[in-house]
């Protein structure tokens, strides 16, 4: 049995953060995954704990994904960092690629989310 791990979704869109709380539940049941709504909130809960995986939203108010994800990286050499937007721009994408952050695009399915976070597992 792998070690528990923890997540934590940083999205303003709190269906969007059940969505993907979700889909990682049903396929990796005994991790903790927590959520923020913003890049506020979100860097007070790293403060205090450290993630094995941080999926950030790029489109919030305040501080974009980008800014968040390049402090995050910052924080979190070794963590899994991805970018998750509906924003699929060849400039952001680039952008997240330079400060070492994935890219997928939203609308997140289950396939997608677990697919990408086994593969990652397979390479740690």
């Amino acid at each position: 049995m792998a070690a528990q791990k923890s997540v934590l979704l940083v999205d303003d869109s709190k269906f969007a953060r059940l969505l993907v709380k979700a889909f990682i539940s049903s396929n990796f049941a005994d991790w903790e995954i927590d959520e923020a709504e913003d890049a506020t909130n979100a860097l007070a809960m790293v403060e205090d704990k450290t993630y094995d995986y941080l999926l950030v939203d790029f489109n919030m108010p305040g501080m974009d994904g980008l800014e968040l994800g390049e402090k995050l990286r910052g924080l979190f050499p070794d963590a899994v960092i991805a970018l998750l937007t509906a924003n699929i721009q060849q400039e952001i994408q680039r952008k997240a690629e330079s400060i070492g952050i994935d890219f997928l695009a939203k609308p997140p399915t289950e396939e997608k989310i677990r697919d990408y976070i086994a593969s990652k597992e397979a390479s740690r």
